[in-house]
């Protein structure tokens, strides 16, 4: 599968990454990416990968899949860039956030193969999560390239609503901020309780891993488990009663919420732009 990559920065590597973990020769790759220590830095990570300074008919023709992997910001300059080189292209799919539809295509000259998806930091290390959201026009050969891009770097959840990928950025894509968050806080308990730093951490980042293994593994609901590890009287119950007390379970829920309204308010202003 031949791919090209429109922005070479962390994401893009981190798919180069995991594909070519998985099998794929760097020959396969192509990036468009204009600055110079990111073009050494990808020349150095993947030898043999297709450099290019700007969108050109050498770094498109024969692609099967385009990625733009860029920031919002950057992204309609970008599409009337690629718009006269992709008649011939599969699909486009944009990891960029917020970037909708209609006005990817509108950017493009009304080319309609696309794929939309919203992958998040652990793709770095191959154990991200995606949400994708497909045009009819991408058909079945489409969604297929870009799940196959997509796998590169963790799991896939296909949508059956673009506008539902404003609530995966809430959920997932702004998640490892709220885990790293609760790691935080329960870090600065154990020195607060005495451990040193290191200790502090260890005792942290091990009890979210095992815990995320357990519940991985089980059918239960992390409710049930949950319950299962908090005996009536003891000190489990009391920390979940203080909690529950100032209500932080729905405090949190409120702020995935507004997380994702944000997303929407980010589409909508770029999607104003003509």
């Amino acid at each position: 599968m031949n791919i090209t990559f429109i922005g070479g920065g962390n994401m893009a590597t981190a798919i180069i990454g995991g594909l070519i973990a998985g099998g794929a020769n760097a020959r396969e790759f192509r990036v468009v990416e204009p600055q110079r220590p990111q073009q050494d830095k990808l020349a150095g990570l993947v030898p043999g990968i297709g450099i290019f300074g700007e969108v050109s008919a050498g770094a498109v023709d024969g692609a099967d899949i385009v990625v733009l992997s860029i920031k919002p910001q950057q992204m309609r300059e970008a599409a009337q860039a690629l718009a006269g080189h992709v008649t011939e292209v599969p699909v486009v799919m944009s990891i960029a956030a917020g970037v909708r539809l209609a006005d990817l295509s509108r950017w493009m000259g009304g080319y309609a193969r696309l794929v939309r998806a919203m992958p998040n930091t652990p793709a770095l290390i191959r154990e991200g999560i995606s949400g994708a959201f497909a045009l009819p026009e991408a058909g079945a050969r489409g969604r297929k390239l870009a799940e196959r891009v997509l796998e590169g770097v963790g799991k896939v959840l296909w949508l059956v609503r673009e506008d539902l990928l404003d609530a995966v950025t809430g959920v997932s894509g702004s998640g490892p901020a709220y885990v790293l968050y609760f790691l935080e806080g329960l870090e600065a308990a154990a020195q607060e309780l005495g451990f040193t730093k290191a200790e502090a951490r260890t005792l942290a980042y091990s009890t979210f891993a095992g815990t995320i293994k357990l519940a991985s593994g089980s059918e239960l609901e992390p409710a049930i488990l949950r319950a299962q590890v908090t005996s009536k009287g003891g000190t489990t119950e009391r920390a979940i009663g203080l909690l529950e007390a100032d209500a932080v379970k729905g405090r949190f829920v409120t702020a995935v919420k507004a997380a994702a309204a944000r997303a929407k308010e980010l589409g909508d202003a770029l999607g104003a732009v003509d």
